[in-house]
């Protein structure tokens, strides 16, 4: 396998639902092939944080697995979200996801490890998930700084590294400075890892520090601009990056970064909805809608954003 395979841009995608909460596929279908069907687009995350994969089913996961496959080609990747409390609920929707075609898991950890967790658990849960789905690779995902104690310390990140399932981290802590510590500790220990800078209001100032891609849910909105940006620090064009910040920061800000905390896929599904590529913005509870004022907000960044 290329050091090289898993490197690249992939939008994370939400997952469209009709009024009733149950799952649009013909919309997921289109938004899919919306975003990823692109120049420059590696592949896909589904099922992440933006797809909420903490409040829908193993077999909607494993469906969105098969649209999603069943809707990009061949060249690009399907990388599968697989978020469960219990170890052998995880392993379980690694083995399904890969049956129906997935390229590789992305492993979140269980919410409870917010509140506390140990190297030993952290090493616990992967290793389950990749004893149930021997050579399939794996994403690490780093959790934001502000998740309690889920993110990964330097020490739990070494013992990770071991496992030689591991072919990327999407990058999540939102913290420019911890971001590069972490990138320099990977690169140390296993260079052939990809650090995935996935900070949506941070891509700029984490890709001019070294990143091999990024899995963001901005790009569901805006990837060919990502993917330029990405191309524009790789080639030192500072001022062609500069550019493409000031046109993605408004949105970027308005979807991750206003508060409350936690919003981002309503938002997300409020723009895809104006922008008229999903029919609806539902999302399930126990998120609400967006509101009037965040409405207001989204729409003045969308304009700011040239949408």
């Amino acid at each position: 396998m290329s050091e090289t395979r898993f490197h690249g841009i992939y939008p994370s995608t939400v997952l469209p639902m009709r009024a009733d909460f149950s799952p649009d596929w013909k919309a997921y279908e289109a938004h899919t092939a919306h975003c990823v069907l692109r120049p420059g687009i590696r592949g896909v995350l589904i099922n992440g944080h933006a797809g909420e994969n903490y409040v829908i089913s193993r077999a909607e996961k494993r469906r969105a697995v098969e649209v999603t496959r069943a809707t990009v080609d061949a060249s690009r990747l399907v990388v599968a979200g697989v978020n469960a409390e219990f170890s052998l609920e995880a392993a379980e929707e690694a083995r399904e996801a890969r049956a129906a075609g997935a390229d590789a898991v992305m492993v979140f950890l269980p919410n409870a490890f917010a509140l506390a967790h140990t190297t030993a658990m952290a090493v616990l849960h992967h290793r389950t998930i990749t004893a149930a789905v021997p050579g399939l690779p794996i994403f690490l995902f780093q959790a934001h700084h502000a998740a309690g104690r889920m993110g990964f310390t330097p020490e739990t990140m070494a013992a990770l590294l071991e496992i030689p399932e591991v072919v990327g981290i999407k990058e999540g802590g939102w913290e420019v400075d911890g971001y590069d510590a972490l990138r320099r500790q990977v690169k140390a220990l296993r260079p052939d890892v990809a650090v995935c800078a996935s900070g949506d209001e941070h891509l700029l100032a984490c890709m001019v520090h070294g990143s091999d891609g990024s899995l963001v849910s901005l790009a569901d909105i805006l990837p060919d601009e990502i993917v330029a940006l990405d191309a524009a620090v790789r080639a030192n064009d500072l001022p062609a990056a500069r550019a493409l910040h000031e046109r993605l920061e408004p949105l970027a800000e308005a979807i991750y970064g206003a508060p409350p905390g936690g919003r981002a896929t309503a938002r997300l599904k409020w723009c895809l909805r104006e922008m008229g590529v999903i029919p609806t913005a539902t999302v399930r509870p126990p998120q609400p809608p967006v509101d009037d004022a965040d409405a207001a907000a989204l729409r003045t960044a969308l304009k700011a954003s040239g949408l």
